[in-house]
């Protein structure tokens, strides 16, 4: 019995750290010889019949098993036993404790006896010397110490046929536990569902979802109400109800791409019904696809009504006069008005189909002028952005920029048009068309400079048969024709040509100063002076203009006076002998002899002997020639 109580302060002496141990060891030894003598007799009569010798293996069995190296939370729970007035027992302690138990009769065993008899125990023990009454002290409360409400109280721990560990009641606890082996807490019992209420299938649930989709499609709450309806899409995809009625909260949301796609999906699965056909139309309507939606109407039986299709019907009209008028040629402003009567059609927030922005683009080319070129090169830049490998837009920018006389950057969106789609024949047309007209006119220029007047003529001819339709290249092409026709003295036809090139571009100014230089060569200085000022007009700020107007002012008074040369139909720079050979030709013509009829042959003949006898004058010729 005394190796017994020896065994259970050994163990509680590896529990409380290796200082307590040494505390101990020395100081206190006659004491707890003494306390064994008390308390033998007293445990003697407690267990009369089974008294139990430890050998010094169970007296160390408790070291033994504790191996492993005690946690974070076990050391901090030794080091504020040590410094209490009374320990507690370590996790330690219980393990090794168990494994006694299972081996030790639980009826014989002395820590087993109850609270009272411990006690009293303690009482007489503490008759002996203070240092074993300090140690005992500690042991007794320990064991007084009452458990936290969460515990059992020690005798509901008396059996030890199963160890159980109790749960932890807080979370240091509950490591110190998993790190000794003792495994996490049990997992909570399993919920149980009560029968009475049982679970809402797939379709029942669809169908809650539809209602709630009803209900805030009613409130015009469209986000809310596809969402519901997804919900019950997801649990039965193949419903077409449910994609039908998503596509109406789409529709009404203005996400008409989306709609189009559920309701497209739902004329999949039911094929014949009316309802989802004509949402159908009028989705195709909204989205500017006219032909599609009539032919969707067509699909219905019975036939849909005449208000139902007067939409698609009006739209589908107008698309049709816009793109006839861009087909015939006829005025620009023609094309734009069908269209904008067509997108007044369109479905609110809907926006404008990619073909009607095309045909817009195209309009605004075929009217001309600085802006509606700008304008048609915004259409193509708004279609750019939203795909700028668009090979239609690329062509409809590059014919832009032609049109606008930068043919090398129209060059450049060609070659890309045809790079996103090489069999794009308008991006082929356009692009051989543009170095075409490039090289002859460059053939055309080098034959000007070198002074090849007629072969520069026949080059800048050629080029105006390309591309009728360009406006602002063929202005430059009538232009330099009309140098030609300059050169060539041929003034009428080169007046000609500076007017076909103003008609082409009215703000062409190197076109009107030919046209007035060719009008002063023609000694038509009166129409060369009107010319030269409404240039003066256009440009201000050109300070060369307002000399030509004083130019042509001077010569408009010189031919107001008579012009011997031209009587005599001469140039001002022929000789003496020209003039003579003039005069005598024309004085037998006027002759009045010769024209006994013609009363004004004599008048005639006069102003050819005056003009004949001034040219001879060399002072004349000098001062006025």
């Amino acid at each position: 019995m005394k190796g017994l109580f020896n065994s259970k302060k050994n163990s509680k002496k590896h529990a409380a750290g290796d200082s307590a141990e040494s505390h101990h060891n020395h100081s206190h030894s006659h004491s707890t010889n003494l306390q064994n003598e008390k308390l033998q007799p007293q445990i003697s009569r407690s267990e009369p019949s089974s008294p139990v010798k430890p050998s010094p293996s169970s007296s160390r069995s408790p070291a033994k098993k504790s191996t492993r190296p005690a946690s974070p939370a076990q050391r901090e729970q030794t080091k504020s036993r040590s410094s209490r007035s009374f320990p507690r027992h370590s996790t330690e302690q219980g393990t090794s404790s168990s494994s006694r138990r299972s081996k030790i009769d639980t009826n014989t065993h002395p820590l087993n006896l109850p609270p009272d008899e411990l006690k009293r125990l303690s009482a007489q023990y503490n008759m002996g010397s203070r240092s074993s009454l300090d140690k005992m002290d500690k042991m007794d409360l320990d064991k007084d110490t009452p458990a936290p409400p969460s515990s059992p109280p020690p005798q509901q721990q008396a059996s030890f046929t199963l160890p159980v560990n109790p749960p932890p009641t807080n979370g240091v606890k509950k490591v110190a536990n998993e790190e000794e082996g003792d495994g996490p807490a049990p997992p909570p019992p399993a919920h149980r569902s009560n029968p009475s209420s049982p679970v809402p299938t797939d379709a029942e649930a669809a169908e809650a979802h539809k209602a709630d989709g009803n209900k805030f499609f009613k409130q015009k709450d469209f986000s809310r109400a596809i969402a519901e309806y997804t919900s019950a899409i997801q649990l039965m995809p193949d419903e077409p109800t449910y994609l039908s009625n998503r596509a109406a909260a789409y529709m009404s949301a203005g996400q008409y791409e989306s709609a189009l796609e559920d309701c497209s999906r739902a004329v999949d699965l039911d094929p014949h019904n009316a309802k989802f056909l004509l949402r159908l139309a009028r989705i195709y309507t909204s989205l500017g696809r006219p032909d599609e939606a009539m032919t969707t109407f067509g699909r219905i039986h019975p036939p849909a009504s005449a208000k139902d299709m007067a939409a698609a019907k009006e739209m589908q009209l107008h698309v049709r006069a816009a793109q006839d008028a861009l087909d015939r040629g006829t005025s620009g402003s023609m094309v734009l008005h069908a269209l904008d009567q067509a997108e007044k059609l369109l479905g609110p927030g809907a926006s404008k189909p990619r073909k009607w922005q095309l045909m817009r683009g195209n309009a605004y080319l075929k009217m001309g002028g600085a802006n509606s070129f700008g304008e048609a090169q915004n259409v193509a830049m708004a279609l750019l952005r939203q795909n700028s490998q668009d090979p239609e837009a690329l062509v409809l920018r590059g014919r832009a920029l032609y049109a606008q006389g930068e043919n090398e950057k129209a060059i450049q969106h060609f070659r890309k048009a045809l790079s996103c789609d090489p069999d794009f024949k308008e991006g082929v047309k356009w692009l051989r068309t543009v170095q075409k007209l490039d090289r002859m006119k460059e053939e055309g220029n080098a034959d000007y400079k070198a002074g090849r007047w007629q072969a520069a003529f026949d080059k800048y001819s050629a080029a105006l048969e390309v591309d009728p339709s360009n406006r602002g290249t063929n202005s430059k092409l009538f232009q330099n024709r009309a140098l030609c026709r300059l050169r060539l003295k041929q003034f009428a036809e080169a007046i000609n040509d500076c007017d076909r090139a103003i008609s082409l571009d009215s703000s062409y100014t190197k076109a009107r100063k030919t046209k007035a230089n060719a009008l002063g060569q023609a000694e038509r200085w009166e129409e060369a002076v009107r010319e030269w000022k409404s240039i003066h007009e256009l440009d201000p700020e050109d300070r060369t203009i307002p000399k030509e107007i004083r130019r042509a002012e001077l010569e408009l008074k010189k031919s107001q006076r008579k012009d011997y040369y031209k009587i005599l139909g001469v140039g001002k720079d022929a000789d003496e002998a020209q003039i003579k050979k003039a005069y005598r030709k024309l004085a037998i013509i006027h002759h009045p002899d010769k024209n006994p009829n013609d009363e004004e042959a004599a008048e005639r003949f006069k102003d050819i002997g005056e003009a004949y006898e001034t040219l001879s004058d060399p002072q004349y010729v000098r001062v006025h020639g």
